[in-house]
């Protein structure tokens, strides 16, 4: 087997990652590393299709519930603790299997990221005020005034990305779009990956999806957005736009009613999934394409395992 191998799974949602996965780790004594924006808190492990405990049993899986829904945690924090787990496996003599639906989480840590260092503690926290006060769309004008060019890009209703251009700017007194020009700095440059993605066709993806949603309600996601209801968080946290947990707290609060929260969150399930679809297919560049939702296959596994080892 090749020297310092990952291997990579990355689909949209309901795709069936989690299941190639698991099978792929038992096949080559492997662990996995989650890659996914919304398994890394802790509060929403039905909503954000967490592995079950029984999945973790079978093998280990790092980096899920990583942190307090309260945290806005970012992907410099996720890149060196994924590069960190993936170095621990191959000190263990295991392959690591990295997996998920987050394509920014997977395209750095195969092809690096811009040399910019965290922001300070400070500006976080000021940025996170400033938020609550204006807003994403309020922050989007100050950037278009400051950094236009970096504004131009981005969508006002990103969060994420309009506050990470603001806190980028403020820390460094340099635009977000000045540092992007900089060379990549590859976290793991010793790495060799095999990439393997899933590009279902878009109605085997809206069953997949309509599908896990109601199993999700059957194990309990109604409750489960009640309880990170009751921690009173600011809706603009990473967390609280877990895909579900919108719509269910909308029901919970009484602006909805249950069916139609059920169909919106379904619904908006459906347009996340394509949109991920899209980034995948054109964006990932893969050593394997599965076009199906995966199910167990033990071909498959027999096949992938000719190819890496041929390859080593």
């Amino acid at each position: 087997m090749q020297k310092n191998l990952v291997i990579v799974i990355g689909g949209p949602t309901a795709s069936g990652k989690s299941s190639l996965a698991l099978d792929v780790a038992k096949e080559f004594d492997g662990i996995i590393i989650n890659a996914d924006s919304m398994q890394i808190y802790k509060d929403t492990p039905i909503l954000s299709a967490c592995p079950t405990e029984d999945e973790k049993k079978q093998i280990p899986h790092k980096l899920y519930g990583l942190f307090e829904s309260a945290r806005h945690g970012t992907v410099a924090e996720w890149l060196k603790l994924a590069a960190a787990e993936i170095r621990n496996a191959w000190k263990n003599g295991k392959m690591p299997v990295v997996v998920g639906g987050s394509g920014m989480y997977i395209d750095i840590l195969i092809n690096g990221m811009s040399p910019i260092s965290e922001t300070s503690v400070k500006i976080q926290q000021e940025t996170a005020a400033l938020l609550d006060k204006i807003g994403s769309h309020g922050i989007h004008k100050i950037l278009e005034e400051k950094d236009p060019e970096t504004a131009k890009k981005l969508s006002p209703n990103d969060t994420t990305r309009v506050r990470r251009a603001y806190e980028v700017l403020q820390d460094t007194g340099k635009s977000i779009s000045e540092w992007h020009k900089e060379p990549n700095i590859r976290p793991i440059p010793e790495a060799e990956f095999y990439v393997i993605k899933i590009i279902p066709s878009a109605q085997d993806l809206d069953e997949a999806s309509f599908w896990r949603f109601d199993k999700m309600l059957e194990l309990g996601a109604l409750e489960e957005a009640k309880k990170i209801m009751s921690l009173g968080l600011n809706k603009n946290l990473p967390a609280m736009k877990a895909l579900g947990v919108p719509e269910l707290i909308d029901h919970l609060e009484g602006r909805t009613a249950l069916s139609e929260a059920i169909v919106l969150a379904k619904l908006h399930t459906r347009q996340y999934a394509k949109r991920q679809r899209t980034w995948f297919n054109n964006k990932l560049k893969s050593d394997m394409t599965l076009k199906k939702c995966y199910k167990s296959d033990k071909n498959l596994m027999k096949e992938l395992k000719k190819v890496l080892h041929k390859s080593s």
